[in-house]
């Protein structure tokens, strides 16, 4: 199966993320199952990077759509998103969490020397999911059909809805919208208690 083409992301955030709930994510010997994600939409969107204009760190999400933007956070996490919409209207999907298909004892050394915890803990946050696809900053613009590819879901997954994590700093309208989205029944995903079904 051939990874999904530029088009499938050349659309509004907020449905791009939906769409990619039960996608697949791989590079570096790893494939994962997507399973939690947050929609960064443009323009108006006070948690969205780009409100401060175009920087250095931002760039990637100004370009093309169906590419990587990859940022440090607190100067110690990976963080992968999918670049969405037009050329110049800068908005990304950020992967939240997933659950491993392929390459489990590659998730597990990534995580650190001597993890023995194993199931959701392994790949619940962010963070997680950078180190167990091997992923820095230098992955950031890459295309997302080269070694860093996202393959379509097999199925429509039952979608749970919520605010996103960790944006105190956006307007208020902005910190309760439900653009966090997740897969319903699954174990791999974060903060579970503040997700509720989609109307």
């Amino acid at each position: 199966m051939p990874p999904l083409p530029s088009s499938f992301y050349d659309r509004d955030a907020l449905v791009v993320a939906r769409d990619l709930i039960g996608a697949e994510v791989a590079h570096a010997g790893v494939r994962l199952r997507i399973t939690e994600v947050e929609a960064y939409r443009y323009p108006g969107d006070t948690a969205n990077h780009a409100r401060v204009g175009r920087t250095p760190r931002n760039a990637p999400m100004w370009g093309p759509p169906g590419h990587a933007y990859v940022y440090l956070c607190y100067g110690l996490h990976h963080l992968l998103n999918f670049v969405t919409g037009p050329e110049g209207h800068p908005a990304a999907v950020l992967l939240r969490a997933a659950e491993v298909v392929e390459g489990l004892d590659l998730v597990i050394a990534r995580r650190g020397a001597g993890e023995t915890r194993v199931g959701p803990v392994l790949l619940t946050g962010p963070g997680k999911v950078g180190r167990a696809l091997a992923l820095d900053t230098s992955h950031s613009g890459a295309r997302l059909a080269g070694p860093l590819a996202v393959y379509a879901r097999e199925r429509t997954p039952t979608i749970l809805a919520g605010p996103r994590i960790g944006i105190d700093y956006a307007e208020p309208g902005d910190r309760e919208a439900p653009w966090r989205l997740a897969a319903a029944g699954s174990r791999w995903v974060s903060h579970p208690k503040r997700l509720w079904p989609e109307p």
